[in-house]
């Protein structure tokens, strides 16, 4: 697809690979590739899971600092928002998504790692958000996806001092959600998307939608938002299909309407 950045689709999931040397920097260039895998992958009907890897030695060790560091205000004034917004991207896609990371996740490459679902991590993977040491904070969804996923606290721990963690520290705070060898990032988070490749899709995206949404709304709100995705699934194949399953004692067959 891109220079940097290509969707490979096997067997039902999408791998958005990062492909950078050495160290997969996000410039300009990897961002827009990464919107325009992520807009792919949503579009692709034979996608039904998402992988985001950087390769068997790093995932993305953050932005690429030299495109930046000349830059005023004014011209990050007009650039951030796109910054976000590509990363925003994969967050949006409306399939599960999982990060494979081996080596590093700094920076922008963590808040990539944030934006999906969930994170295989390998044992000598180090994460973090060492932006305060160059004189910024994260710009990407580090402060706010951070703090939803971790909590305010923890969150600041590591915005302010820019330290790394280590997969141990990353799954304890709950930053990674399972941490393997290092050569078996990729494989385990195949097996970790494949129970959703035969599941129900719209359910799936629904679910998805009513987590995240919820996260922007106070609890009655959410509530509701809750309510009309459950009921909208009523109208769904694979919600007949499911209870039919069930009452016959037999497995489902969802087709994914």
């Amino acid at each position: 697809m891109g220079e940097f950045v290509r969707l490979e689709v096997k067997d039902g999931v999408g791998t958005i690979r990062l492909d950078r040397p050495p160290m997969n920097a996000l410039n300009t260039q990897v961002q827009e590739e990464l919107r325009a895998a992520a807009t792919a992958a949503t579009a692709d009907a034979g996608v039904r899971a998402v992988i985001v890897y950087g390769g068997e030695k790093v995932f993305a060790a953050g932005a690429d600092i030299k495109e930046m560091a000349d830059m005023s205000y004014v011209d990050m004034a007009e650039r951030a928002a796109d910054l976000s917004g590509a990363l925003g991207a994969i967050a949006r896609i409306p399939k599960p998504v999982v990060a494979a990371i081996t080596g590093y996740a700094l920076g922008g490459g963590c808040e990539l790692a944030l934006a999906c679902d969930w994170r295989i991590v390998a044992t000598d993977a180090k994460l973090g958000q060492p932006e305060i040491k160059l004189g910024i904070i994260p710009g990407a969804g580090g402060t706010q996806r951070l703090a939803r996923l971790v909590g305010p606290a923890r969150a600041k721990d590591l915005v302010m001092t820019g330290r790394m963690v280590d997969a141990e520290e990353a799954l304890r705070i709950g930053l990674a959600d399972r941490v393997v060898p290092a050569a078996e990032v990729y494989d385990a988070a195949l097996a970790y998307v494949k129970p959703f490749l035969t599941g129900p899709v719209q359910a799936l995206r629904a679910a998805k939608a009513a987590v995240d949404g919820g996260l922007d709304m106070d609890l009655t709100s959410g509530l509701a938002w809750e309510s009309q995705l459950f009921a909208a699934l009523f109208a769904t194949d694979d919600r007949r299909e499911g209870m039919a399953a069930f009452v016959a004692k037999r497995k489902p067959g969802f087709t994914g309407r």
